[in-house]
């Protein structure tokens, strides 16, 4: 046997082999790619987009029309109705015109008004009014005080909940593995979680870094693990969550990070101190808003683990990198601009 063709035959088969095989997976994902760089070219600093997810995400997320004006003068909403906690300073006009839109951007549509009130306007007899109110309290805090996130567009309750009772986007603890009948628990990585990109991260992520104050961090500030402070385990949530932030807003990691040096804050985009201030400030949300209204919810809106729905970057992003692309629906809507007295963290200090 001729060795020097035998190697020629190997080798061919080898390159038709791997010929197939990427035909085969140029079909596993839809539509073609575009890629924006983001950096230096030669930088490995492009951003990689699916054009036919994108084109869908796009449908998927356009603001509905706003309301048309109404008078800002005539009698205060607290003068004219009763058990008016938050809105008591608009006019009765504009009161009744963010009521008709707050319904079009929450309620189902066979139940209107009806799904905050029952009866008596006044009355706080059903949960979903009293969820409500506090809800506009967020929505004000969101777009008077945390503007190094949110900028100047605002959001309304149409960016999370998109015409729907509950956020598609929002989560719940998830569920550990001896409640689901697995004998062996491997800290909540036993299984791909959707969480995290399906990977074996843990997929608590979310429950260990988007409430509470836990360090959100990949190496710790001395070269040895003792005495550092920081678990090796802290590498696998961060790595979970980012994981997270990256298909929320259906971006890789290089709209936040320069891959010359991940870690490195002068060389990053400026969407990373963005993306800071936004993981502030949904921890903030989660622990001042969401949790405390846990009790106020009914059974059928808890999660698995009797928790409440908490909110994610992908209630809002719902998979683009700005909501709704981008859209200034709160600009309609003055009266969501509010104030509120609690302050944004700190800028990030290097390293964290």
């Amino acid at each position: 046997m001729n060795p020097t063709r035998t190697i020629t035959r190997n080798r061919g088969i080898v390159i038709a082999v791997g010929i197939v095989g990427l035909s085969m997976l140029a079909g596993c994902e839809r539509g073609g790619r575009t890629v924006v760089q983001r950096g230096p070219n030669g930088a490995s600093m492009g951003v990689v987009y699916n054009t036919a997810t994108l084109n869908a995400a796009y449908a998927e997320n356009q603001a509905p029309e706003a309301a048309p004006d109404v008078p800002a003068d005539g009698p205060k909403a607290k003068d004219v109705y009763q058990n008016v906690q938050v809105l008591g300073d608009l006019s009765a006009a504009q009161f009744g015109r963010l009521m008709v839109s707050i319904t079009q951007w929450v309620a189902p549509p066979d139940q209107s008004c009806g799904y905050c009130h029952q009866g008596e306007l006044s009355s706080d007899a059903l949960y979903t009014k009293v969820v409500a109110r506090r809800m506009l309290q967020m929505v004000r805090d969101i777009n008077s005080q945390w503007k190094n996130h949110v900028g100047a567009t605002g959001v309304t309750c149409y960016t999370c909940h998109h015409g729907q009772p509950v956020p598609t986007q929002a989560w719940f603890d998830a569920v550990p593995a001896a409640h689901r009948g697995l004998t062996v628990d491997r800290g909540y990585k036993d299984a791909p979680g959707a969480n995290v990109g399906l990977t074996s991260l843990p997929n608590n992520a979310l429950s260990t870094l988007l409430v509470g104050t836990a360090p959100i961090r990949v190496q710790g500030p001395n070269a040895l693990p003792s005495g550092h402070g920081v678990p090796l385990t802290a590498a696998e949530d961060t790595y979970g969550l980012m994981m997270y932030m990256s298909g929320s807003l259906g971006v890789n990691c290089t709209y936040c990070h320069n891959t010359h040096s991940f870690q490195d804050w002068a060389s990053s985009p400026p969407t990373r101190v963005t993306a800071w201030y936004g993981i502030r400030m949904t921890r903030y949300l989660n622990n001042d808003y969401l949790l405390p209204l846990a009790s106020t919810l009914p059974a059928n809106r808890l999660g698995p683990m009797g928790d409440g729905p908490k909110v994610g970057c992908a209630t809002c992003h719902k998979g683009v990198y700005k909501p709704l692309f981008g859209a200034t629906l709160a600009q309609h809507y003055p009266e969501l601009m509010g104030t509120a007295a609690v302050m944004p963290a700190a800028a990030p200090a290097t390293g964290e």
